[in-house]
């Protein structure tokens, strides 16, 4: 087995990544094969068999390497997968809380919008240690409160079952364990991207990353500058883009990183994503058009800043959101948002190039022209009269209104 030399091999889920990573650094050049491409084979199937059929393919050239990360990657991921999980579990207990409060009929979630917060966090900690006075509970809430004391205390009269009040004591303690282990995660995922990190020209400003706009980030967002270490890997400002979070930026800087650019065109990158269309041809005729399917975590979390630009009203995508959720429905028109926000992030990392909101917002209005036109067209095509034309107005601008 020598240097260049390629030999089949097969493989199925985790238990075969140490063998291929100890034949990745014995220096052999090791191919990963999706399994679509050598299924269809007939006849008795072995292991030895299929070893034998997928060489045949190989010698023929019919096989293709798929798209592998570093080392540094799958590190990152790795450390990714595992924050997520934290992030998880914090929500499992917040919501088991929340249950057995509600079971306690204590509406501590109708009286504050976030129980884990500050004040939410003291009210069960009371709680717990034996208060049982509306009043003195509804005192420990922060005086920025939009409700009352007194609206409050009304929310906090429950009948106090010792099966309960364990269950919510257990519960807290394992949200408190989570978030310790999210904090320590956080700082790992820091001194790793750090590490990593492209260096700084001399010509760069230092400053220039540390400037950029803050944006209002969610209770579970890292607790390091995620802003700064995305500027230095793609010398460019993702947080422009409106809808981006940092979980989002965060989920590209450790799925991805500097491998962005190894995608030939945004494009390609959208398909890896598997947020394209799969079009089935048969006969000339296109019999399904789904997405195929596959868990990326990437792609996810597009399609949750996709989903968040659609709840937006002054987004530059937002017109491009609700004409493809008239046409096929929300779900399609996440997924057709998120594969435009993939080919937007793509150009902007590549080419080093700001956000062009100018340019979206033309191309929303050239497509608003076109529609009209079309409307026009449509209206004569009808040959309506000046009556008809008045209640077709008057009928368009009550349901506008």
């Amino acid at each position: 087995m020598q240097g260049s030399r390629q030999w089949p091999w097969k493989a199925q889920g985790p238990t075969g990544r140490p063998l291929f990573s100890a034949l990745q650094k014995a220096g052999l050049e090791v191919l990963l094969v999706g399994g679509s491409q050598t299924k269809h084979v007939q006849g008795r199937k072995t292991d030895v068999l299929d070893c034998m059929w997928i060489q045949k393919l190989h010698s023929l050239g019919l096989l293709s390497g798929s798209f592998l990360l570093s080392d540094t990657l799958q590190e990152l991921r790795t450390y990714y997968d595992h924050r997520q999980h934290l992030v998880e579990q914090i929500s499992r207990y917040t919501h088991k809380m929340q249950k057995a409060l509600r079971l306690m009929n204590v509406r501590l979630d109708v009286a504050i919008r976030d129980i884990t917060g500050k004040s939410g966090l003291a009210i069960i900690e009371a709680i717990l240690a034996g208060s049982r006075d509306p009043q003195y509970l509804a005192s420990l809430v922060d005086v920025r409160m939009k409700r009352s004391k007194q609206q409050i205390a009304e929310a906090l009269h429950g009948s106090w079952r010792e099966e309960l009040l364990f269950e919510l004591r257990a519960c807290l303690h394992f949200y408190r364990l989570y978030e310790e282990a999210l904090k320590e995660c956080d700082q790992v995922i820091e001194r790793s991207l750090i590490k990593h990190a492209p260096q700084q020209t001399a010509t760069e400003p230092e400053e220039k990353a540390v400037k950029l706009p803050k944006k209002k980030s969610s209770k579970n967002a890292p607790g390091f500058n995620v802003p700064e270490l995305a500027y230095r890997y793609f010398e460019t400002d993702l947080f422009a883009i409106p809808g981006i979070s940092y979980g989002t930026v965060l989920c590209l800087l450790t799925t991805m990183g500097k491998d962005l650019h190894r995608f030939p065109s945004g494009k390609s990158f959208a398909s890896w994503l598997r947020l394209v269309p799969n079009n089935k041809i048969s006969g000339g005729r296109v019999i399904s058009s789904r997405t195929r399917r596959g868990k990326s975590s990437l792609a996810l979390a597009l399609r949750q800043a996709a989903n968040a630009i659609g709840n937006q009203k002054e987004h530059e995508l937002t017109p491009f959101f609700r004409r493809i959720a008239f046409k096929k429905g929300r779900i399609a028109a996440i997924t057709a948002t998120a594969r435009k926000l993939a080919v937007i992030i793509w150009n902007m990392v590549t080419k080093k190039e700001p956000y062009k909101k100018k340019e979206i917002k033309e191309t929303n209005e050239k497509s608003r022209r076109t529609g009209l036109r079309q409307v026009e067209r449509r209206i004569q095509a009808l040959q309506l009269n000046q009556g008809e034309l008045e209640k077709l107005f008057s009928r368009a601008s009550f349901l506008a209104t």
